[in-house]
């Protein structure tokens, strides 16, 4: 799984393949398919593995004094919006890894939406004026537009739209700091 994310993420999900996988692990194209008989498996099991590291690494960051601007340098982590971007891509062919990334997506604003309306509250924020959910919807769905955007070459509006997001950021929580939660993906 580790050689499958590192070709995905330096070559796109295409070039994803069981004799790539097999060449970039040391292993024979074989023992790709023992494990997973399909690339399928291989697809989900590698989204399950980071779909759990990324719902850990999210409570952790929410737990954190500034969980706004935790959300937010997680959500524009390019190594986090580029897997992203490759695995929503994937999933429009594939149904079951569409379904396995939608119940994961929920789980995650449901989570998240717990938290980020607390804090709203607590920032003084009218949860009619900017609603918890929108929020979420926001900060994390910025980082895939952007990132599609800019793998076509087209960037205009990119710098206005994060500095908008980081003034309102500022106003909230104050200066960032840095949050330490990225994707982990193991180079082979």
């Amino acid at each position: 799984m580790d050689a499958a994310e590192a070709i995905m993420l330096e070559k796109g999900y295409a070039a994803v393949t069981s004799r790539k996988v097999a060449e970039s692990a040391g292993l024979k194209p074989q023992l790709v398919h023992y494990y997973f008989r399909t690339m399928d498996e291989l697809f989900l099991e590698m989204f399950r593995r980071q779909a759990q590291a990324g719902l850990e690494q999210q409570r952790e960051l929410l737990r954190s004094p500034q969980p706004l601007w935790a959300l937010w340098q997680f959500s524009i982590d390019p190594t986090v919006a580029k897997f992203t971007t490759e695995l929503l891509a994937l999933a429009n062919h594939r149904t079951a890894l569409r379904a396995e990334i939608a119940r994961y997506a929920a789980q995650l604003r449901v989570e998240a939406q717990a938290v980020i309306e607390e804090k709203l509250a607590e920032y003084g924020v009218d949860g009619d004026r900017l609603p918890a959910a929108v929020a979420i919807v926001i900060m994390t769905s910025v980082s895939r537009v952007v990132m599609m955007e800019e793998s076509l070459g087209f960037s205009n509006g990119h710098q206005e739209t994060f500095d908008f997001v980081e003034h309102h950021l500022r106003r909230l929580e104050g200066e960032p700091r840095q949050h330490v939660a990225a994707l982990t993906v193991t180079q082979p």
